[in-house]
């Protein structure tokens, strides 16, 4: 992988000059290369060669005037013609084409191309149209929890995929740190005090959302500049493939000090969030505020390349304190400040726990207005979002993981009958889809089928649909793989939100040490929301996918995942055993239990340094790569690092935030997780031994002593997936 550094800090052309770029290495006599085409179709026949690289010079992409959000496919062999709108509406008739025709797979957790060399034609013309005209994706947190550290070549892949998909709002922050150093030394404060303030990329998402500021360290001139770059290359692109940016929009932010500076301005201390100092946010009713905002929004435009018509924004999140300003008026005043810079735009809102208040909705042009539903498949309770938020035009959405963790699942029934259900009834406002998780990059059925909703008028039949799912992923039809699908149909994407959550329970082996411990993450589930019974027959079934088969990245992440997921879900059943021998004195069998829960630890971390995914060393190593000298690598590296284990200082990890970000990667299992694990269990040994209460650890100490020195951590993957989760499996069916 290149230095993130090397790549960012070199100019960055606008959008058609980079695919200019790409084209260089081009044969200029084909005429179906992408430069002889409008730069509608340029784009999406350029996205189609990065994906295709064998095959795009048989695929024909046409520019239709009529409907941006439709598509048709037609064609005879070798010659494919897909027309569509914009860019990303082509792509995605390209994706209902390779799943539907070749049965074939792209998504971004792995992929499958067994393609002919000449590509099979259609009888007749296939057409799908969007029921819905926003299709959102990105989490605030995602550029934490996914990887601050990304460098361009994975984004441009992330884009492909996600227009691929059928998105066309792609949430953008990367570059915000940046902007916020323009805007407010325009304001009097200088450039190193506002350095300190703004915190490292991989927490800045929750400094967007004013829950903090200047953790763990500050940024330097050249991170701001190389983010600024890639921000702007991200957004181009976006651009580029026909969808839009979502921008942070402004409402109130401001560094420490800023009412010294300008004088009479009215700020409302925020105080503290988890033991971290949040942001003060200035009065949005003011003057003041209406010159930051100004200076904001034309800043923006100027570094990425001018206006979108989607911002987000969330007033005082998650305890944010209004002080004495009415909560409408503050939002009335934010309002008038985006719409006085750019008058067309959307005001885009998360729906989350209390937010957004009616208070909020009624305060503002509800028209121009969009919530991104982070509950429509969380609690039971939601019924009519209609009620909730007074017709306000909303997107129905999931969060399947929180923290980024590797659980497997999400409640697919409550996905294809509520969505079709809310959006046909009576006096509906949903008006698209938004796709939440905290961390992208997982989960890849959930992935292809909640971005099917918006495409889709018939019903879903889910039994139908993942056997047709196993048929595309693997490239043909076998009856393990259709057999392992429909188990895990059943069990991981069979839940729902009748037991209000929309995420699986993470395993244990992530958990700070106790024999009671029910959840790595403070606010995960406690318990599996599935039958670990039920669900272990599938990695058997996997394991018994014809050899031809298995060829792909798509097979060997679907393995690693099943197999993964079996052993976590065998802590659950582990634990209790362990505390029986404890609590009996039974030292022979705890001996035994502990000695198994530990070489389970081992054969996960065995399967995980198999896939470059699954590589805390490589999430460490894209983080030291941005920094210029050693000091500053190490910094990044604490940063990125710390989000996965302490998160933030001692108070908030002993609050909960610890662990938040937990998962099941090579280097954490087999490094801090492994490290807690054995600590503990020689403390409780020790203790019975010696007829004593066993001592306290000191676990925030451990942890962040790990965190700022972790080791040599592979960045490589190492060994045979199939070959690993064979020793998984075994180990799941030894005797316990």
């Amino acid at each position: 992988m290149p230095l993130a550094r090397r790549a960012f800090l070199t100019a960055v052309a606008g959008s058609a000059g980079a695919v200019a770029c790409s084209r260089a290495s081009a044969d200029g006599t084909d005429n179906s290369s992408p430069e002889k085409e409008a730069p509608v179709t340029q784009a999406a026949a350029a996205a189609a060669r990065r994906m295709l690289p064998h095959h795009w010079r048989q695929l024909h992409f046409e520019t239709t005037t009529d409907d941006a959000d439709a598509f048709r496919v037609s064609g005879d062999s070798g010659r494919i013609t897909i027309a569509g709108g914009t860019a990303g509406t082509q792509l995605t008739g390209l994706r209902w084409y390779l799943k539907n025709v070749t049965h074939t797979n792209i998504s971004w957790a792995g992929e499958q191309l067994n393609l002919p060399a000449e590509l099979p034609g259609l009888d007749g013309t296939v057409t799908r149209r969007a029921n819905v005209p926003h299709r959102f994706v990105l989490n605030d947190t995602n550029d934490g929890y996914t990887g601050a550290y990304n460098d361009w070549s994975y984004w441009e892949r992330e884009l492909d995929v996600l227009a691929l998909h059928g998105y066309n709002e792609v949430l953008v922050i990367v570059g915000a740190d940046a902007l916020y150093h323009r805007v407010f030394q325009k304001f009097g404060h200088p450039d190193e005090e506002l350095r300190r303030w703004i915190p490292g990329p991989a927490h800045q998402p929750w400094w967007l959302l004013q829950n903090l500021s200047a953790f763990p360290d500050g940024v330097s001139r050249q991170l701001l500049d190389a983010r600024a770059a890639l921000g702007r290359r991200i957004t181009d692109r976006v651009r580029e493939l026909g969808m839009t940016p979502v921008f942070p929009g402004y409402f109130g932010t401001v560094p420490p000090g800023f009412a010294d500076r300008n004088a009479g301005a009215r700020v409302i201390p925020q105080g503290k969030w988890m033991g971290l100092a949040r942001p003060d946010w200035l009065d949005p009713r003011t003057d003041h505020f209406a010159q930051v905002a100004a200076t904001f929004y034309r800043v923006q435009d100027e570094m990425f390349g001018g206006p979108s018509t989607l911002y987000k924004m969330d007033l005082l999140h998650e305890g944010g304190d209004p002080g004495d300003v009415p909560v409408g008026d503050a939002a009335k005043g934010v309002e008038k400040a985006l719409r006085t810079a750019h008058p067309d735009a959307i005001w885009v809102i998360l729906g989350w726990q209390r937010n957004p208040p009616r208070a909020i909705v009624d305060a503002v042009d509800k028209s121009r207005m969009l919530v991104v539903d982070g509950l429509s498949d969380r609690f039971p309770k939601v019924t009519d979002r209609e009620a909730d938020w007074g017709d306000t035009p909303y997107a129905f959405g999931s969060i399947w993981n929180f923290g980024g963790h590797t659980t497997l699942g999400a409640n697919t029934p409550d996905w294809t009958t509520l969505f079709k259900q809310w959006r046909t009834k009576q006096g509906s406002t949903l008006r698209g889809v938004a796709l939440l998780p905290e961390a992208a990059d997982n989960n890849p059925a959930a992935f292809d089928l909640f971005s099917e909703l918006a495409w889709e008028e018939r019903d879903f039949d889910l039994k139908v649909w993942f056997r047709e799912w196993s048929h595309s992923r693997y490239g043909a039809r076998d009856p393990h793989a259709e057999a392992a699908w429909d188990i895990l149909r059943r069990t991981a994407y069979g839940t729902t939100r009748a037991d209000s959550w929309s995420e699986g329970a993470d395993g244990l082996f992530g958990a700070r040490p106790s024999l009671t411990v029910r959840t790595a993450g403070k606010w995960s589930p406690k318990q599996l929301r599935y039958s670990p019974e039920e669900f272990e027959p599938a990695l058997s079934e996997l394991l018994q996918v014809r050899a031809g088969l298995r060829n792909s990245s798509a097979y060997r992440r679907d393995l690693l995942d099943v197999a993964r997921q079996a052993a976590a879900n065998r802590s659950r059943v582990l634990l209790p055993r362990v505390k029986k021998a404890y609590d009996t004195g039974d030292s022979a069998e705890f001996g035994r239990l502990t000695r198994d829960w530990l070489a389970l630890m081992d054969v996960l971390e065995t399967l995980l340094a198999t896939d470059s995914g699954h590589l805390v060393g490589r999430w460490v190593a894209d983080a030291r790569s941005w920094g210029a000298d050693p000091e500053e690598k190490r910094r990044l590296a604490y940063d990125n690092l710390s989000l996965l284990t302490v998160w933030g200082t001692r108070q908030g990890a002993d609050a909960g935030l610890r662990d938040y970000a937990n998962r099941e990667w090579a280097g954490l299992v087999g490094g801090l997780y492994r490290q807690r694990w054995s600590t503990y269990f020689d403390e409780l040994r020790a203790a019975q031994q010696e007829g004593r209460e066993p001592e306290p650890i000191d676990w925030f100490a451990l942890e962040d002593r790990w965190t700022r020195n972790p080791g040599k951590l592979s960045t490589r993957p190492t060994g045979d997936t199939y070959e690993a989760a064979v020793r998984v499996r075994d180990a799941l069916t030894a005797p316990l």
